[in-house]
């Protein structure tokens, strides 16, 4: 959530943003007119209060003296429920106000390129040659599906449509990239955590997926909890309303979960395989920082996303999100895109976003400094989508007869290859 007194001091620089976005900025005038309204009934409410105090404490004292109190009783008993009547003004100015807030997305950092969508995103690294074949390379869900090791028809039987059944040597590539990448991650200063994956609305709230993603979402009837589309959503709001101490900071965390999505993407997109999925596989990394420290932990964070994808000899590249295609959080975000050879192209495999102090104001996080408690900074990035990241290895690593394994799942898998039935 934005500051309401940067909105209060300097509305244009939010109005910017918004526009950077290309989000409507007359809301910016709207949460103000409210904010100023609210402002004024809450110094009259202040003004009230003290004048119910001070007859208060003339009733008592002419009771003492054994007075007629009766004309004082009556004006403040007039003072309580003119006090009520704005109490309840002013609450519903205060929920209207902070509604409006809760819609306004996270302003860019100056260095996010301007853009409306993932045309304009920037290229800044590559890494890795993409392997030349020698045959025509198998789209993952055609060998998949040759080799009985994806089962597209039983999953929609199940599930219904982006649903998908797994097996055989597949599967076990699945948990052993889920096993590499958190062994990986905690060799490097991650603390692992296992979480549910059911929440609560006010967790959703948090870190921004409420109220705007809400039909993006899965909920159940009775309780009305929320299925978890990442573990950024309990890991970050493990500290929600919590005040940490400065020397606790940063704190480094990783989870593998699956992740839920109702919406897996736009309509008829990607809809053969497991590239978008209602239900996948993710290791997630958040870290939580000092105001200070989070533009340099961010470039930290991307690192060790990358690292992964090096170690897995899976040639990628890093492209710098424009303000337009840029997560509802986020004040800016890498993409990492891997290379599928079927596609010829690279896809998105991991988004590693600094959301700065937006989702530590939902969540209520603080940390106690020596100047007073400030809000601290949270970033997030996935540490990588593990169906990708099988994806990519079932096309990069294919051959006519078998499937190389990376040499650093070799331990996990208990074999070099895999060959074809």
């Amino acid at each position: 959530m934005i500051d309401i007194n940067l909105i209060r001091e300097d509305p244009t620089v939010v109005k910017n943003g918004l526009k950077k976005r290309q989000e409507d900025a007359e809301i910016v005038d709207a949460i103000l007119s409210i904010d100023r309204e609210w402002r004024e009934l809450k110094g009259k409410l202040d003004e009230l209060r003290a004048r119910r105090n001070k007859l208060t404490l003339e009733i008592a004292e002419k009771k003492k003296k054994g007075e007629n109190t009766m004309d004082l009783i009556k004006k403040t008993k007039e003072l309580s429920n003119e006090i009520k009547e704005k109490e309840k003004k002013e609450k519903e100015l205060l929920e209207k106000r902070n509604e409006l807030l809760a819609k306004l997305p996270n302003i860019p950092h100056e260095s996010v390129p301007v853009g409306e969508d993932e045309t304009n995103n920037v290229e800044i690294k590559k890494w890795g040659k993409p392997k030349k074949f020698s045959q025509d390379v198998l789209p993952h869900y055609e060998l998949g599906v040759r080799e009985g090791v994806l089962d597209f028809e039983r999953g929609a039987k199940l599930g219904g449509h982006r649903f998908t059944v797994m097996k055989g040597w597949a599967n076990k590539l699945e948990r052993a990239l889920i096993n590499f990448m958190l062994d990986f991650h905690t060799a490097r200063g991650y603390e692992e955590f296992w979480l549910p994956h059911l929440v609560k609305e006010n967790i959703m709230f948090g870190t921004g997926q409420l109220p705007k993603f809400r039909e993006e979402l899965y909920k159940t009837e009775l309780d009305k909890l929320y299925l978890i589309p990442t573990a950024e959503v309990p890991l970050v709001n493990l500290h929600a309303d919590e005040i940490l101490e400065e020397n606790e900071l940063p704190k480094n965390y990783v989870a593998y979960t699956p992740c839920y999505r109702r919406e897996a993407g736009a309509y008829g997109k990607d809809i053969k395989g497991m590239i978008r999925q209602h239900q996948f596989d993710k290791v997630e990394l958040v870290k939580i920082t000092l105001p200070e420290e989070s533009w340099k932990e961010h470039e930290k964070m991307l690192e060790d996303a990358t690292k992964v994808l090096e170690a897995l000899e899976l040639p990628y590249r890093v492209v710098v999100l424009c303000t337009g295609d840029m997560g509802f959080s986020a004040a800016k975000t890498y993409d990492i895109e891997v290379w599928i050879p079927s596609e010829d192209r690279y896809r998105e495999i991991s988004s590693v976003s600094n959301c700065t102090d937006f989702q530590a104001r939902r969540a209520n996080i603080r940390v106690r400094r020596k100047h007073g408690l400030e809000f601290v900074h949270t970033l997030n990035g996935s540490g990588l989508a593990v169906g990708r990241t099988l994806i990519a290895i079932m096309e990069n690593y294919q051959e006519d007869k078998g499937l190389v394994v990376p040499n650093v799942l070799r331990d996990y898998v208990k074999a070099d290859y895999i060959e074809f039935e």
